[in-house]
Protein backbone atom coordinates (compact mmCIF):
# COMPACT_ATOMS: atom_id res chain seq x y z
CA UNK A 1 0.00 0.00 0.00
CA UNK A 2 2.93 2.48 -0.81
CA UNK A 3 1.63 5.63 -2.55
CA UNK A 4 3.18 5.32 -6.12
CA UNK A 5 4.51 1.94 -5.77
CA UNK A 6 3.16 -0.64 -8.26
CA UNK A 7 6.33 -2.87 -7.44
CA UNK A 8 4.78 -3.61 -4.09
CA UNK A 9 1.80 -5.33 -5.05
CA UNK A 10 2.38 -9.42 -5.08
CA UNK A 11 -0.08 -12.20 -6.72
CA UNK A 12 0.09 -15.91 -7.07
CA UNK A 13 2.79 -17.80 -5.88
CA UNK A 14 5.14 -14.67 -4.62
CA UNK A 15 2.92 -14.18 -1.97
CA UNK A 16 4.94 -14.01 1.50
CA UNK A 17 3.54 -15.89 4.29
CA UNK A 18 2.00 -13.48 7.06
CA UNK A 19 2.54 -15.97 9.45
CA UNK A 20 5.70 -14.91 10.73
CA UNK A 21 4.69 -11.50 11.54
CA UNK A 22 3.25 -10.70 14.81
CA UNK A 23 0.42 -8.73 14.55
CA UNK A 24 -1.11 -6.90 17.72
CA UNK A 25 -4.33 -4.65 17.27
CA UNK A 26 -5.16 -1.92 20.16
CA UNK A 27 -8.38 -0.18 20.26
CA UNK A 28 -7.64 3.65 20.31
CA UNK A 29 -11.11 5.11 20.37
CA UNK A 30 -12.94 6.66 17.95
CA UNK A 31 -16.15 8.28 16.53
CA UNK A 32 -19.35 6.60 16.45
CA UNK A 33 -19.35 6.01 13.11
CA UNK A 34 -15.47 5.01 12.54
CA UNK A 35 -13.38 3.21 15.17
CA UNK A 36 -9.79 3.22 15.88
CA UNK A 37 -7.29 1.06 16.04
CA UNK A 38 -3.75 1.18 16.53
CA UNK A 39 -1.45 -1.92 14.68
CA UNK A 40 1.85 -2.96 15.76
CA UNK A 41 3.52 -5.52 13.17
CA UNK A 42 6.76 -7.26 14.19
CA UNK A 43 8.25 -8.74 11.13
CA UNK A 44 11.83 -10.66 12.16
CA UNK A 45 13.90 -7.22 13.19
CA UNK A 46 11.31 -4.72 11.58
CA UNK A 47 8.62 -3.74 13.79
CA UNK A 48 6.14 -1.30 11.96
CA UNK A 49 3.30 0.81 13.58
CA UNK A 50 0.24 2.04 11.95
CA UNK A 51 -3.14 4.33 13.16
CA UNK A 52 -6.15 2.13 11.03
CA UNK A 53 -9.93 3.98 11.47
CA UNK A 54 -12.83 1.08 10.14
CA UNK A 55 -15.54 3.03 8.85
CA UNK A 56 -19.03 1.84 10.24
CA UNK A 57 -19.92 1.46 6.72
CA UNK A 58 -17.44 -0.95 5.64
CA UNK A 59 -17.86 -3.64 8.42
CA UNK A 60 -21.77 -3.35 7.69
CA UNK A 61 -20.49 -3.88 3.94
CA UNK A 62 -18.50 -6.62 4.80
CA UNK A 63 -20.65 -8.53 6.44
CA UNK A 64 -18.69 -8.72 9.17
CA UNK A 65 -19.89 -9.16 12.75
CA UNK A 66 -17.38 -9.86 15.06
CA UNK A 67 -15.63 -6.71 15.96
CA UNK A 68 -13.34 -4.24 14.29
CA UNK A 69 -10.08 -5.87 16.37
CA UNK A 70 -10.55 -8.69 14.55
CA UNK A 71 -11.57 -7.19 10.94
CA UNK A 72 -8.28 -5.23 11.73
CA UNK A 73 -6.38 -7.72 12.15
CA UNK A 74 -7.14 -9.74 9.16
CA UNK A 75 -6.72 -6.78 7.06
CA UNK A 76 -3.64 -7.00 8.24
CA UNK A 77 -2.79 -10.04 7.79
CA UNK A 78 -4.46 -10.17 4.34
CA UNK A 79 -1.67 -7.03 3.54
CA UNK A 80 1.20 -8.15 5.19
CA UNK A 81 0.85 -11.54 2.90
CA UNK A 82 0.92 -9.15 -0.45
CA UNK A 83 4.14 -6.20 0.85
CA UNK A 84 6.18 -5.60 3.75
CA UNK A 85 5.13 -3.99 6.43
CA UNK A 86 7.31 -1.36 5.58
CA UNK A 87 5.44 -0.82 2.18
CA UNK A 88 1.82 -0.21 4.46
CA UNK A 89 1.01 3.07 4.96
CA UNK A 90 1.20 4.68 8.63
CA UNK A 91 -1.84 6.34 8.72
CA UNK A 92 -5.14 5.33 6.70
CA UNK A 93 -8.76 3.87 6.83
CA UNK A 94 -9.38 0.62 5.90
CA UNK A 95 -11.70 1.21 2.96
CA UNK A 96 -8.51 2.55 1.27
CA UNK A 97 -7.01 -1.17 0.68
CA UNK A 98 -9.57 -2.00 -1.96
CA UNK A 99 -7.95 0.40 -4.13
CA UNK A 100 -4.74 -1.25 -3.82
CA UNK A 101 -5.81 -4.75 -3.96
CA UNK A 102 -8.91 -5.29 -5.82
CA UNK A 103 -9.44 -8.39 -3.97
CA UNK A 104 -9.66 -7.36 -0.73
CA UNK A 105 -13.46 -7.36 -0.24
CA UNK A 106 -13.98 -10.98 -1.43
CA UNK A 107 -10.82 -12.20 0.53
CA UNK A 108 -11.88 -10.64 3.56
CA UNK A 109 -15.47 -11.76 3.29
CA UNK A 110 -13.93 -15.19 2.30
CA UNK A 111 -12.11 -15.10 5.87
CA UNK A 112 -15.73 -14.36 7.50
CA UNK A 113 -17.31 -17.41 6.46
CA UNK A 114 -14.28 -19.56 7.02
CA UNK A 115 -13.79 -18.64 10.52
CA UNK A 116 -17.57 -18.65 11.44
CA UNK A 117 -17.85 -14.75 11.60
Amino acid sequence: MSRGSEAARHSGPGYRDATVADITVTATGGRPDEAAFRVEVRDGATTTTHEVTVPGELVASLGWDRGGEELVRESFEFLVAREPATSILRRFSLDVIGGYFPEYSAEIRRRRRDRGG
